[in-house]
């Protein structure tokens, strides 16, 4: 049964939204959250409330925001693809796995990694990526 999983190493356990937010907003600031998920609340006159607000309204941009938590904020290994399919606060996070340091992160790794996300989105969308494997 679902509630005998235990979700307590996942870092989003018990922590609100609100609050990853500050935290990675303190550390990164909102430029550097817009480069990397290009999530307009970051951009337009951006502050903790209205992310906030607007985060629990879309839930496409709360999991992506959440996922950047555990995985760039909270530096944990990529999730398997079993767990890739779930949103992040359901993720189970093995036990061997703790949080680590936030991530080092640049605009230019951002522009890079947009870059290469295009680049990944025209294959798709032309049908050239139809048979590789996703990664």
């Amino acid at each position: 049964m679902s509630n005998e999983i235990n979700y307590k190493n996942n870092p989003l356990h018990g922590v609100g939204l609100k609050s990853l937010l500050i935290e990675m907003v303190d550390q990164y600031g909102f430029e550097m959250l817009f480069a990397y998920l290009n999530i307009n609340c970051f951009k337009t006159n951006p502050s903790i409330t209205s992310s906030v607000k607007f985060l629990k309204k879309t839930n496409w941009a709360r999991e992506k925001v959440e996922a950047f938590y555990l995985y760039e904020f909270k530096n944990l290994p990529r999730a398997s693809s079993e767990q890739f399919l779930l949103p992040p606060r359901e993720r189970i996070i093995p036990e061997h796995q703790a949080p680590g340091n936030p991530k080092e992160l640049s605009l230019e790794d951002a522009e890079r990694l947009r870059a290469k996300r295009e680049k990944k989105h025209l294959r798709k969308s032309s049908g050239q990526d139809q048979h590789s494997s996703g990664t």
